[in-house]
């Protein structure tokens, strides 16, 4: 039977970070993955922002590791030519009624350790944006786009590199623990036994599943999986606007947002529609629901300028009565199967993050 150090499941954004991150200590890795190649699912089906770590709770795993993967994914981007943009951000109050919700972000930026956000009135914001309708708003100058499949076959490239080797169409199938490591069985076109030292799931949407597959695993600290469907649109003008624009956050998501390509071409999106069994197909008659949305921050929208674009999935593990929730990383101290770490719930800011979620799971593995 093969043997080897580390094997990780999943070659999204995480899943290549964390090869990359443990290639780089100079460990043996190889990476599973179900389907035909890296970044198929969660990883290159978002809206490719760069974020700057604004919403979430003080001292949350999203928090921290958005806060500092940012610089270090910005420094990333310029050592290996990805391209990027530092853009900006512009978080809008369109009434009044919202003005108490920006100061609410903005003390929760600033508890986070986001220094660069600032609180603009109206006059200020449409200086900035001359379309826009706002009555006031915060800049976060640091947020930005990237192209994240660039980044992606970054990261792939380094890890291979550093010696790691990718399996595509293999999914795990199943796993169990040993008295000499982990030993793990896979399918696909040429199924494997391999024993490992260390299994890194990093399988996004399908991270629980993975997790059940795992002998030994308690069943109850598998969190139970929920999909929040996020449909995009884009636009058959162009938007007037330099920066992205954000509305003020709603229950699951941040709004329907504006967002930029690097070639300057408006998105809008996500939504967000809670679905049973994944499904990538976008409902032209959701534009319906777009319209008033955008409206609200840009009164000019043309009629019938939205065109279906494409939609992402984010892996909740809370209902949709909760309105937030936190990256979930789990290391053999919170479930007590030795060698085994799991990465639940990585959804926005996951992207922006993923360079620290790497250091912290090389910190756990480095723990054994």
């Amino acid at each position: 039977m093969d043997r080897i150090e580390c094997v990780v499941v999943g070659a999204g954004v995480i899943g290549l970070a964390v090869a990359r991150r443990l290639a780089r200590a100079g460990r043996e890795v190889i990476v599973l993955e179900a389907a035909e190649n890296i970044g198929t699912g969660t990883s290159s089906r978002n809206s490719e922002v760069i974020h700057a770590g604004i919403y979430y709770p003080s001292g949350s795993l999203m928090a921290r590791t958005c806060v500092s993967g940012r610089p270090a994914l910005y420094a990333y981007c310029r050592e290996h030519s990805i391209p990027h943009s530092m853009c900006g951000k512009l978080i809008v109050a369109a009434t009044e009624g919202e003005v108490d919700r920006l100061q609410i972000i903005r003390a929760q930026a600033e508890a986070n350790g986001v220094e660069d956000i600032r609180f603009l009135n109206g006059d200020e914001a449409r200086a900035l944006e001359p379309a826009l309708r706002c009555v006031a708003g915060l800049l976060s100058p640091s947020t930005g786009i990237i192209d994240s499949h660039a980044f992606m076959l970054a990261l792939r490239g380094d890890a291979e590199r550093d010696g790691a080797a990718f399996a595509f169409h293999t999914p795990l199938s199943g796993a169990r623990a040993t008295p000499h490591g982990l030993e793990i069985k896979t399918g696909g076109d040429a199924p494997m036994t391999l024993v490992c030292d260390l299994l890194v799931n990093a399988a996004g949407l399908d991270a629980p599943a993975v997790a059940r597959r795992i002998d030994g695993m308690p069943v109850e600290r598998i969190p139970p999986a929920y999909l929040a469907k996020g449909s995009y649109f884009s636009c058959s003008v162009r938007a007037p606007f330099s920066r992205l624009i954000y509305p003020v956050p709603e229950p699951g998501g941040l709004g329907v947002h504006l967002t930029l390509d690097l070639a300057g071409q408006p998105r809008f999106g996500p939504d967000v529609e809670w679905i049973e069994t994944p499904n990538y197909d976008v409902d032209p008659a959701r534009a319906t629901r777009f319209y008033p949305a955008i409206r609200r921050y840009w009164p000019d929208l043309p009629d019938d300028t939205l065109i279906p674009a494409y939609s992402g999935i984010r892996p909740k593990i809370v209902p949709p009565a909760v309105a937030a929730q936190d990256f979930m990383i789990q290391g053999p101290a919170d479930h007590g199967l030795s060698g085994l770490i799991n990465l639940f719930g990585i959804e926005s800011p996951g992207l922006t993050a993923s360079l620290a979620i790497a250091d912290h799971v090389a910190a756990l593995a480095a723990q054994r």
